[in-house]
This record gives C-alpha cells, structure tokens and sequence, in this order.
C-alpha cells in the first residue's frame, strides 16, 4: 500500500479557490492511478476525480466538471486538486486515494487513503 498525506484544506468563501496536494510514499508512484474523493457529514464517501499514472485520462464527477482540475507531478510524487469557483454544497474532509481495483467510481474499490482534510465553503 501506498501512504498518503493531504494539505491544503481550510476555509474559504464561495467563489474561492484551494488547491490541494497529496504526497505519497511507499511505491513507484508514477504506474499507478491516483483519486480524489470527499466526504460531508452524514452522507457517503463520493468520489471527486481521479487521474492515470502517466496522467493522460482525467475523470470528473458531474458536480465538479468545470470547476475543479485534477493532476500530478510523478517527479515529486504528488497529486493535486485545483478546485474553483467553490460551492458552499462542496464543503467536505477530501481524501486523496491509491491502489484502485476496479471502477474508479466506487470508494470501495481504491485500497489506500490519506487522513484527509478539511474544506469549508462559507456563501
């Protein structure tokens, strides 16, 4: 398994900009897929993006496309979420993931995750 460490969180009004980063450690980050998935209190872990090992394929949910852009830096081992235009309906703890097996969609087909961190949209 990879280890994973999200920065980058915090609190922002809407319309702001964050960007998060995910430095992982652990494996040859570069073959692999890398995620991005978040979490509102009560609800589901829902996925956010995601992006290829060489980072040629992008892969957004509906209510993301536009506003956010995934995308890595395999040099440095690092993912990151450039998310704008942020909605107070975003504000979530957002865990970076490794390791899928299957559909890229599903949280419970990756098999590593980060702590997360927190981003609050204030309208």
């Amino acid at each position: 398994q990879m280890q994973l460490v999200e920065s980058g969180g915090g609190l922002v009004q809407a319309g702001g900009s964050l960007r998060l980063s995910c430095a992982a450690s652990g494996r040859t980050f570069g073959s692999y897929p890398m995620g991005w998935f978040r979490q509102a209190p009560g609800e589901e872990r829902e996925f956010v993006s995601a992006i290829t090992g060489n980072g040629g394929s992008t892969y957004y949910a509906d209510s993301v496309k536009g506003r956010f852009t995934i995308s890595r830096d395999n040099a440095k081992n690092t993912v990151y979420l450039q998310m704008n235009r942020l909605k107070p309906e975003d504000t979530a703890v957002y865990y970076c993931a490794a390791d899928p097996d299957g559909n890229y969609r599903k949280a419970s087909d990756w098999g590593s995750w980060g702590q997360g961190t927190q981003v609050t949209v204030s309208s």
